[in-house]
Parts: C-alpha cells; structure tokens; sequence
C-alpha cells in the first residue's frame, strides 16, 4: 500500500532522468497535475498529458540539456504525511541561490516559491527541486 503518492511521483521522475527516459507514467490526480504544470512552467520537464486507460494515468515528458543531462539534478519530497511543513509567505528561503525552487500548495493554489514570495502567500512545502 502506498501512503505518500506524490513522494513516487518525484521517485518516478528522479529515476526516469537518471536513465535517460523520454517519459515516465504514474497514477494521476489533480494534485499531482497541479505540480506538473508548476514543472512546465519552471522548465524541468517539457510536456504532461493525461490518458484515461483503465484508470487515469498521468504521462511526464522529461527535458534534457543538449548534452543529455536531465534538467532536473535533485528533486526531494519537502512535507510528508509523518511531517508536514508549513512557511509563511515572508519565511520562504531561496533554494540553491536561486538555481532551484520550492512548489507550494497555497490557498491560491500549487506555485513556485518566487511567485508565493511575490505574492506573499505561505503554504505547505511539498517538494525542492534544483
């Protein structure tokens, strides 16, 4: 039984980018969406698309350098259901001087941390990636 889907979500892209895949595929749902988009936005992964085979299923185009190296070097789940963490909006730190970020899922919705901090608006920390 798995208690922590959005930790093998990012399990699922860590590993898929390390050898080299073109997409990777896990179980969707509108979280897991929203921090997908957020990904897009940010330029870590090139495409998402959802497919509606016997369950929903969630399909990541993974973004490589031109010399193949995964855009992503280190994604790690931040908030875990045994821990969650929360920041306010004045709180959030800058991740690996600015080369990474932070997604948060605040009353506006999942969002990277320069946009939260610009906003000013806290939430749970639900993952770092650089």
């Amino acid at each position: 039984m798995m208690t922590d889907p959005i930790a093998d979500m990012l399990t699922r892209i860590r590993n898929a980018g390390r050898v080299g895949h073109a997409e990777t595929q896990c179980p969707a749902s509108k979280l897991k969406i929203s921090l997908a988009r957020v990904l897009i936005e940010e330029g870590f992964i090139s495409g998402v698309r959802t497919e509606n085979t016997p369950f929903p299923t969630l399909v990541l185009e993974l973004r490589y350098a031109e010399e193949g190296r995964p855009m992503i070097d280190g994604i790690k789940r931040v908030s875990r259901p045994s821990r969650r963490v929360y920041l306010g909006g004045s709180e959030i730190p800058r991740v690996r001087n600015g080369l990474g970020m932070l997604v948060l899922s605040t009353s506006k919705g999942v969002m990277c941390d320069r946009d939260a901090r610009a906003a000013n608006i806290g939430g749970e920390v639900i993952c770092e990636v650089w």
